[in-house]
């Protein structure tokens, strides 16, 4: 945990909405996934935090990616990963994709049967099932749903192997991954036990991959048992793919208290919102809030956002000692889809990222100018 001291000094240096991670928690979460799992080979999903310095320091501990997009396999190829440390993944991929994933000798995650005669030739897949569950997570979060957009039936799954065969690729095995946050270590044990019973109609198989989705208090020695049995009912190599377990709980979001408002609620207002955390707004995401000053807490309050929605509240019944202009607050567990999702939304300029490492600060990624937010369009007119 970074201290408070630090903290203000990390605000004052670099200035406010600001979001610094703790390299020893990023350590400290690697270190527990790979206690629990052992020698699976850890692919970290990308979308949750595509910093180059975290993926940097991740690609130099051994662990792959997981990206989804045409940007992340950039990113993914300017920290050095390719081949088998590097996966694409996604369900619509473009053109560009399955070239530069070609290129960089990456394993594609099929998502749809007619994906089989896209990919590039003498492929190396995974087929992405769906096992159809109902998990305790938002519905925007929950992938392995039986209305989710993403993998194929576990009907299809034999028939999508072969074709993958027949069609020149190597099928390596299969792929499933239901959801992000998700609470009740039960869901997986339910989509671990609809995979197995593929067993008989699939045969041996060279991997598992068991993707993400682990809720940061999530039991994972125990998920991980689960997981290794299933991958050795197949005979396979286990994959693992974490991407907010590994990054949420190093980050965190410093916003300063701009002022403070009465109405029907308690309000103080400060200055980071749904534009540097969307989270809160997207799916009634909960962070935690630690005010960085003292005094007794006696009132609740809500955190709201400088910008003109309604919904642009980064916490509700916040217990507060009574908040003055430029204190600082502290929103906790924002290292996953925090920065990631941050945006331009009222041309307001994305945050500073700040590494704390041995007492020291470092900046990986500097504050956006106006002049940033809109020099593609200037550009355009030249």
């Amino acid at each position: 945990m970074i201290p408070a001291a630090d903290l203000h000094t990390a605000a004052e240096r670099f200035g406010t909405p600001l979001y610094v991670y703790d390299a020893a928690e990023l350590n400290a979460a690697l270190a527990r996934v790979r206690a629990a799992f052992g020698d699976a080979r850890v692919y970290y999903a990308m979308k949750a935090n595509p910093n180059l310095s975290l993926l940097r320091r991740l690609a130099a501990a051994g662990v792959g990616a997981e990206c989804v997009s045409p940007g992340e396999i950039a990113r993914a190829e300017k920290v050095g990963l390719s081949g088998e440390r590097l996966i694409v993944n996604g369900p619509a991929k473009s053109a560009h994709e399955y070239a530069a994933g070609a290129r960089l000798g990456a394993t594609f995650i099929v998502d749809r049967a007619e994906e089989v005669e896209l990919l590039p030739p003498a492929s190396r897949a995974l087929v992405r099932v769906n096992p159809a569950l109902e998990v305790s997570t938002h519905d925007h979060l929950a992938t392995g749903a039986a209305g989710s957009k993403f993998g194929v039936t576990l009907a299809q799954v034999p028939a999508v192997l072969e074709a993958l065969r027949v069609a020149g690729h190597t099928a390596l095995g299969l792929h499933v991954h239901i959801g992000s946050a998700i609470r009740d270590a039960h869901d997986f044990t339910a989509a671990f036990g609809r995979l197995a019973g593929l067993r008989a109609q699939t045969g041996p198989l060279a991997v598992l991959d068991a993707g993400g989705g682990w809720g940061l208090g999530a039991d994972l020695p125990g998920i991980a048992r689960e997981a290794r049995a299933t991958a050795a009912a197949f005979g396979a190599e286990l994959w693992v793919e974490p991407g907010r377990y590994l990054v949420a709980q190093a980050g965190t979001l410093l916003t300063r208290v701009v002022g403070t408002k009465r109405t029907g609620r308690n309000f103080v207002l400060v200055d980071a919102g749904m534009t540097e955390l969307l989270r809160p707004m997207l799916y009634g995401a909960a962070h935690p809030v630690t005010p960085l000053w003292d005094g007794p807490a006696t009132e609740r309050w809500d955190l709201a956002g400088p910008a003109c929605e309604s919904g642009d509240l980064l916490a509700r019944d916040v217990t507060l000692p009574t908040p003055v202009p430029g204190q600082l607050l502290a929103v906790g567990e924002a290292g996953a889809y925090g920065a990631a999702m941050s945006s331009n939304y009222l041309t307001r300029s994305r945050p500073a990222e700040a590494l704390y490492e041995d007492g020291q600060w470092r900046l990986v990624r500097r504050r956006e100018t106006p002049e940033d937010v809109w020099r593609a369009e200037e550009e355009a007119r030249q």
